[in-house]
């Protein structure tokens, strides 16, 4: 993503490639929205959910009809909460531990017992 969000403004395909990723993220988030009956709280993480500000903004652009709306300036800096003070629906950034979670899961694996 990184490479593309780089490439984007030289790179019709690169561009059309985040155009096309940033639909399918609010897309998705629509679907749960409505099988919840609403959102109450929307959460970024992971590489591309905590270290990309322009995914982050262009997928909550869509996303204003059900109550998102993002601060430009804590969305830039990766702040915990993204959202403004008076978004319907709280906007967080959340720091993911995939290798602690890894870990776990390969210790249970190797001490059947931690299974239970």
């Amino acid at each position: 993503m990184k490479t593309l969000l780089d490439q984007r403004e030289h790179s019709a395909p690169a561009a059309l490639a985040v155009e096309m990723f940033t639909y399918s993220v609010r897309k998705a988030i629509g679907a749960y929205a409505a099988a919840l009956g609403g959102l109450d709280l929307l959460v970024f993480t992971g590489g591309i959910g905590e270290h990309a500000p322009a995914v982050r903004a262009e997928t909550c652009a869509g996303l204003q009809w059900m109550g998102v709306a993002i601060d430009v300036t804590k969305n830039q800096r990766g702040d915990g909460v993204i959202s403004t003070r008076g978004s319907r629906v709280e906007v967080r950034v959340v720091r993911a531990d995939e290798e602690r979670m890894i870990a776990r899961h390969t210790r249970a694996l190797c001490e059947p017992s931690r299974l239970k």
